[in-house]
């Protein structure tokens, strides 16, 4: 699984934007043995065929700055990201992605 950013700069935890409300310990961690609805969002690959990237903020006020302050999220740690994503179909992860003007509103009305 590929991901934006670089080695140097991978934080400890991301905070995954999720399709539900997931039970959280007080540090915003699923709970063991929950399942997590990982956002997952189309983006154009080389030779113009779409794949699956999940959304990964490195905080959540830029979550909310981007979603909106309605959209669940919980936090993860980076070594248990790959585990977290096995198989949600994820093929890459978008680090604090530049989202269009109106996504959150397109991703609430899916």
């Amino acid at each position: 699984m590929n991901s934006a950013a670089t080695t140097s700069e991978v934080p400890d935890v991301l905070v995954l934007p999720t399709m539900t409300k997931v039970p959280q310990n007080p540090d915003g961690s699923p709970l063991s043995g929950g399942t997590v609805d990982v956002m997952l969002v189309p983006v154009a690959a080389e030779g113009g065929q779409e794949r699956l990237v999940a959304l990964a903020f490195t905080s959540v006020p830029l979550l909310v700055e981007a979603l909106g302050q309605e959209q669940t999220w919980v936090i993860v740690p980076t070594e248990a990201m790959e585990g977290t994503l096995k198989g949600s179909g994820a093929q890459a992860i978008l680090v604090d992605p530049q989202l269009a003007e109106g996504f959150a509103e397109e991703q609430a009305d899916d």
